[in-house]
């Protein structure tokens, strides 16, 4: 298979086009400021909101799939934009296309989202990454939209940002709940789903639902740090406007699959 990902110099797309090489495909992979350094993997600079640049690349590579993970917290134009123009151009040369997209686009529940629960963002976040499925699923109705959430692994931003807040650099809310999931089930599974026919959106995350501060917890005892000085919080004495408890129902993506996707419990044994 010739395989295109965007972002292939983030966290998942790096273990994507890793586990894509291992298993004999050809990969291109996209990168914006650092290069991809992943052995096998052709590198190329993009600029996902330029959509000529999008489209030119895409018209080049001719890629059988696209496995789409653009995102810039605070840019609209990346995160939204950029996934409409990847999406464009998927359809335009005929690729199957997987977008990444996230749980930050619903505002929190007591009960878990389904696969296709609406979004409902609170954030400015969040709602670029609706706007994305929006534009994902008008212009390729064909593609398979991954709905995951916090990623974990060797390198994880989530990871250090509990080390931080157990050295009391950072504070970890006890009403946030997530599904933290491994990078290398997410990209197993990604990989998995690519030949499928699969459209429409998918919840992939982990089976445990557990509290950013449960998960700090978590990692002190993984990595024999003490406990005692982690700092927490909730989010209303934060002051914050985001989403509390997030829960995916990833129980079909478990159904299908033959990655097993690990709670975090499992993760951090």
């Amino acid at each position: 298979m010739n395989l295109l990902v965007v972002g292939a110099s983030g966290f998942l797309g790096s273990e994507v086009c890793r586990q894509a090489v291992a298993a004999g495909h050809r990969v291109v992979g996209t990168y914006h400021s650092a290069a991809v350094a992943v052995p096998g993997v052709v590198s190329r600079r993009l600029d996902v909101t330029d959509r000529a640049a999008v489209r030119a690349l895409l018209t080049e590579v001719r890629p059988d799939a696209v496995v789409a993970t653009p995102y810039r917290y605070d840019d609209w134009s990346v995160t939204a934009d950029g996934a409409a123009h990847i999406a464009c151009a998927a359809a335009e040369v005929g690729a199957r296309l997987v977008h990444l997209s996230s749980d930050a686009l619903h505002a929190g529940r007591p009960t878990p989202y389904a696969d296709d629960d609406v979004p409902t963002p609170l954030h400015p976040y969040g709602a670029a990454k609706a706007a994305a499925e929006t534009a994902v699923r008008a212009l390729d109705p064909g593609a398979l939209l991954v709905r995951t959430s916090l990623i974990v692994g060797e390198g994880s931003k989530q990871i250090q940002l509990c080390r931080d807040a157990l050295a009391g650099r950072a504070v970890l809310f006890t009403d946030e709940a997530r599904c933290p999931v491994h990078v290398t089930d997410l990209a197993a599974a990604v990989l998995e789903l690519v030949p499928t026919d699969l459209a429409g959106t998918l919840n992939v995350a982990g089976p445990d639902a557990v509290s950013r501060a449960e998960m700090g917890l978590l990692v002190a005892r993984h990595e024999g740090l003490d406990p005692a000085g982690l700092k927490t919080a909730t989010i209303a004495e934060a002051g914050l406007h985001r989403p509390a408890e997030v829960r995916l129902d990833s129980s079909r993506a478990a159904g299908l699959l033959r990655t097993r996707l690990r709670g975090i419990t499992e993760v951090l044994a």
